[in-house]
């Protein structure tokens, strides 16, 4: 398994990730959304490799210098509860370090997705049909 930046030729495959996670994950609708972010990525993003197979990917975006956002989080679902979810978002978070210095990062999410995200730290700010978390980086801005 190889974690390594984002190419145009892994769009199909996480494409094919994404659609192994609809309905229960993602709703079939956000398949344009993520297509169009691939298309004009806003910062960084990583994909997990496996033999030439796209299996995930993770990446961030920054608001502003003092907030950054979690994107698009995917693992295939047929390889859910092996850590490879822990594995991008840990590695977003250490790439994030390296180039940004926000003291916070975000994300939105479904409500179903919550636990994973407060394992690591994630704490939910508001909850609509989306939930919004929130994770501090630094104890002291």
């Amino acid at each position: 398994m190889d974690l390594r930046p984002y190419r145009p030729e892994d769009k199909e495959g996480l494409l094919v990730a994404f659609d192994s996670n609809v309905p229960d994950w993602f709703y079939p609708e956000e398949r344009e959304k993520l297509d169009a972010f691939l298309d004009a990525l806003p910062g960084p993003y990583s994909v997990l490799d496996h033999d030439g197979t796209i299996v995930g990917g993770a990446g961030y975006s920054m608001h502003t210098p003092a907030m950054a956002e979690l994107r698009w989080l995917i693992v295939r679902r047929d390889l859910h509860s092996n850590g490879l979810g822990k594995l991008l978002v840990y590695s977003t978070l250490r790439e994030l370090s390296k180039r940004e210095d926000p003291p916070q990062i975000s994300l939105r999410t479904l409500p179903q997705a919550t636990g994973f995200f407060e394992k690591m730290g994630f704490h939910v700010v508001s909850n609509t049909p989306w939930v919004d978390m929130l994770k501090k980086l630094k104890v002291c801005p």
